[in-house]
């Protein structure tokens, strides 16, 4: 049984896009998408810098569109579940038939104008620990104020906070953690810090149409399966200022019966995970379209009948 998944922010670096758009229709596409939210995505997937593409109002956009442009590049396909990471839970929102391509798109745009300006009252950021006990460690960064906003399944946790909570947690670091290491977000997501933005992201889902998923569709609220689009759209709302429980995840996929696991565009993170705690799923990221021809095997070995 194949899963579908897609990458959260921070799996953007520069240039990442450009190879996509020699796809035929793909830069035609991409133009329409970049019309419809007003932002060049073209630009900012070919062209610009690593600061610019850290911005989440730009991030979140480019990351949704690769991940439906890279999707769509695999051809029809019936997966037998679909998830994203964090902001990918659009993506997967798309893959399933929740909203179409344009909704997702819009949705995602307010979303990262909506997290940008929540992120903007306090300095905030996040920090992923390695190595380390990961209930030792949310208990460590409890005490220190921050929040563990990303459980990732694999011994990974990502904390959240303030930027003098994360430099407190590098002079104090969780029994077992190796290293911290900041990433290339700018915000504390997933946090109580990022609330104002649940208010701007519920009043854009109201105008949402969604139809319920035609695949699987895995929350990372708690790793549960979703059956309507409307409580999709429920959890993609709250969800901003809540924990990622991707461990979850990847446990409903072994429940599920997976056997491979593909990450759409800019793929590597989810894969790496799921090679650490998913051990026997076969797994391939999409980079680039090189990776297509592979991709299509694994999906006709894999996918369900």
């Amino acid at each position: 049984m194949l899963v579908l998944v897609a990458p959260g922010q921070g799996a953007q670096t520069p240039g990442f896009l450009t190879p996509w758009l020699e796809l035929p229709g793909a830069a035609d596409r991409v133009a329409a998408w970049s019309d419809a939210i007003g932002l060049d995505l073209a630009h900012y997937g070919t062209q610009a810098d690593a600061d610019a593409i850290r911005d989440t109002a730009v991030a979140q956009p480019l990351l949704v569109a690769a991940g439906i442009l890279s999707g769509a590049a695999l051809g029809d396909i019936a997966p037998g579940a679909v998830a994203g990471h964090s902001v990918g839970e659009i993506t997967a929102a798309s893959f399933a038939g929740v909203l179409d391509d344009t909704a997702a798109l819009a949705l995602v745009r307010k979303r990262g104008l909506a997290m940008a300006d929540a992120a903007a009252i306090t300095e905030t950021g996040m920090s992923a620990l390695l190595g380390g006990d990961p209930e030792v460690s949310a208990a460590h960064l409890e005490r220190l104020g921050l929040t563990a906003a990303n459980v990732n399944g694999a011994g990974q946790i990502v904390a959240a906070g303030t930027l003098e909570q994360l430099a407190a947690l590098n002079e104090d670091k969780p029994e077992g953690v190796r290293k911290v290491v900041p990433l290339k977000v700018a915000g504390a997501f997933h946090t109580h810090h990022m609330a104002p933005a649940v208010d701007a992201l519920a009043k854009a889902a109201a105008d949402l149409a969604p139809a319920d998923p035609k695949v699987t569709y895995v929350s990372n609220k708690d790793g549960r399966t979703v059956a309507t689009g409307a409580e999709v759209v429920e959890r993609l709302v709250g969800q901003v200022a809540n924990p990622v429980r991707w461990d979850l995840c990847m446990e409903t996929f072994k429940e599920l019966g997976a056997t491979a696991i593909i990450e759409v565009c800019p793929g590597g993170t989810l894969v790496g995970l799921a090679k650490r705690a998913l051990p026997g799923v076969t797994t391939l990221a999409l980079k680039t379209p090189d990776d297509l021809d592979a991709a299509r095997a694994l999906i006709t070995e894999h996918a369900q009948a």
